[in-house]
């Protein structure tokens, strides 16, 4: 299932990087033609706006398959020197005392 999981995520991720990139190209042109001819700007803006919509939209996807990730990576415990050195010293406390 996991495997499943992460080609999922692998072919989403893969998605996302290439409306992004088509996106930001169209997004080159369209701002050029609207800097060099302003008539063109209001029949261009809307479009301006619906590429940028679809790179935030990206952006929200990444962050969810971010979180995703995370949600299911399971995390490890670590004990620092003075954890380590407490514990010992209640195991100690213990074995002398009772």
């Amino acid at each position: 299932m996991t495997h499943d999981v992460d080609d999922l995520i692998q072919e989403a991720l893969e998605n996302i990087r290439s409306d992004r990139n088509t996106a930001n190209k169209f997004l080159e042109v369209i701002s050029k033609q609207i800097s060099s001819d302003l008539e063109k700007s209001h029949s261009l803006s809307p479009v301006a706006a619906k590429h940028i919509e679809t790179m935030q939209r990206s952006n929200e996807q990444l962050v969810k398959l971010i979180a995703i990730k995370k949600k299911n990576k399971p995390e490890t415990a670590s004990l620092t020197e003075d954890d380590k050195n407490n514990l010992f010293d209640i195991i100690q406390g213990k074995t002398l005392n009772g």
